[in-house]
């Protein structure tokens, strides 16, 4: 699978650098944060493509208050979203510096008009949100597209996650990634379950990854070493911007650290292959062999008094000891001699 020019699980972890609010209303900050995220080593940015009427009702009464611990507790849905809100009209010019920048933009799109307006811009794929999942409409409006399709699970259960999977597959889109996600802003890291990467990559058949809320970068590093090929997480071009998702991302120098991270992880996994590299197959001088530890005379026999396994690993292996004792050596030793097989009656 594809994603503009980036062969996704191929040679090496699609790492994205989530924009969503942190541009704080300012096309310049938009920009500047795309080029920091570049020179930070992202593959890719994403934005989120809706407006605060399609996403909510502008409401305050009590429903539409958000609370319950979150970090926008007292503003109404539509407010947080109100705020959020990335400009449709700076995704051309947005999407121009990423290319220029040698990254590959696309976005989440969370109604219908937001996939149709994307479509026009040719967006290499489509991300559909966590709290979007059980939207099957636009999930199969957005599959009909025939451009890779990335879910992140993070409310979903086993039945959300097959019907949104059942409904790409339906539309004739197998082109599909699952992303493991916490939906807590930040979320702990004891929730962040990472065994289910490869859960989900067996349950459903898919290509799978992770959306990670943690304030550590360890857990999406380590989610590379289980298996994760695409892995997101937010982008901050500064963190004294007021954003709303300033409190759980990585600015310029943080996430440089962990794109550095996950390419060490991706170097050490290597390949299922018991065949010694060069490297490896110089160090076995340290082996252990058998040596002879007295001077011995012709005919006399191989005991315990006279041979021994010792470094370096010039003689033969101590896994034929029992075997050599009570043999007969064929020729004078002398003491700390390897033992070789010629040496051996």
């Amino acid at each position: 699978m594809k994603i503009a020019d980036f062969e996704i699980g191929k040679d090496k972890i699609f790492i994205i650098a989530e924009l969503s609010a942190n541009h704080n209303g300012s096309l310049e900050i938009a920009a500047k944060t795309i080029e920091a995220a570049a020179r930070a080593g992202a593959d890719a940015v994403k934005l989120q493509t809706y407006r605060a009427d399609t996403i909510t009702l502008n409401s305050d009464d009590e429903n539409f208050i958000i609370k319950g611990g979150s970090l926008w507790d007292g503003l109404t849905y539509y407010q947080l979203y109100d705020k959020a809100y990335t400009p449709w009209q700076w995704h051309k010019t947005l999407k121009e510096v990423a290319e220029k920048s040698g990254l590959i933009l696309f976005s989440s799109p969370f109604d219908k008009e937001a996939v149709d307006f994307l479509e026009e811009l040719n967006m290499p794929a489509y991300k559909i949100a966590s709290f979007e999942i059980n939207d099957l409409p636009l999930i199969e409006y957005t599959a009909k597209k025939n451009k890779p399709v990335i879910i992140s699970t993070g409310v979903a259960d086993f039945n959300e996650i097959q019907d949104a999977v059942n409904v790409c597959r339906k539309a004739g889109n197998n082109d599909i990634i699952l992303l493991k996600c916490t939906s807590s802003y930040p979320a702990p890291v004891e929730e962040a379950n990472l065994l289910m990467i490869k859960k989900l990559s067996e349950d459903f058949n898919c290509i799978t990854g992770l959306s990670d809320h943690t304030l550590s970068n360890v857990t999406a590093a380590a989610s590379a070493a289980l298996g994760a090929k695409v892995i997101e997480k937010h982008f901050i071009l500064d963190k004294s911007i007021n954003s709303p998702d300033a409190a759980f991302s990585l600015d310029e120098k943080e996430f440089k650290s962990l794109v550095d991270d996950i390419r060490i992880v991706e170097k050490s996994l290597g390949s299922i292959d018991y065949t010694l590299s060069p490297l490896v197959e110089k160090n076995r001088h340290f082996m252990r062999s058998l040596y002879v530890i007295k001077d011995m005379k012709k005919g006399e026999e191989f005991t315990a008094e006279n041979i021994g396994s010792f470094r370096p690993n010039l003689g033969i292996s101590p896994k034929y000891y029992n075997e050599i004792l009570g043999r007969k050596a064929v020729k004078d030793i002398k003491a700390n001699t390897p033992l070789k097989k010629e040496l051996i009656d």
